[in-house]
């Protein structure tokens, strides 16, 4: 089990890491060319915004203090900003204190997100933020 939970706890570690580097890139790029980087493929290559598209920029102006403009460009910014800001710390603290309160909270998750209804809702929760991604033209 502990293996299994070590396992889990750098994956998002890592996750995290690479949110943070890509997250500081994508400022960078801002401030220097006052324009963002384009990296979605499917933008690129569809020429439609997917999903996400607007993410990085949410988390952007979350960090700037401009909240209602974080909420139109993605609303996901604001669930990727908690996770990048709680996951690392909470790991943290159950390498430290030899617990697993973080593992025990994701295998909840993991059941609660493979019964039908919450599958529907979080897909719907999705198609409909591409639906409004596709209306404000990201």
């Amino acid at each position: 089990m502990i293996a299994n939970r070590n396992k889990l706890y750098k994956l998002i570690l890592l996750a995290c890491l690479v949110g943070y580097v890509w997250v500081y890139l994508n400022l960078i790029q801002v401030v220097n060319t006052q324009n963002h980087f384009e990296v979605c493929f499917i933008k690129r290559v569809l020429n439609i915004p997917c999903p996400s598209c607007g993410t990085t920029r949410s988390i952007a102006a979350i960090l700037s203090g401009d909240l209602k403009m974080a909420l139109y460009l993605n609303p996901f910014g604001f669930l990727i900003s908690i996770i990048l800001l709680i996951c690392p710390i909470w790991i943290i603290k159950d390498v430290f204190f030899k617990k697993q309160s973080f593992l025990n909270f994701y295998k909840l998750i993991e059941q609660k997100i493979n019964k039908p209804f919450y599958t529907i809702m979080l897909v719907s929760l999705v198609l409909i933020n591409w639906i409004w991604n596709f209306t404000k033209e990201l």
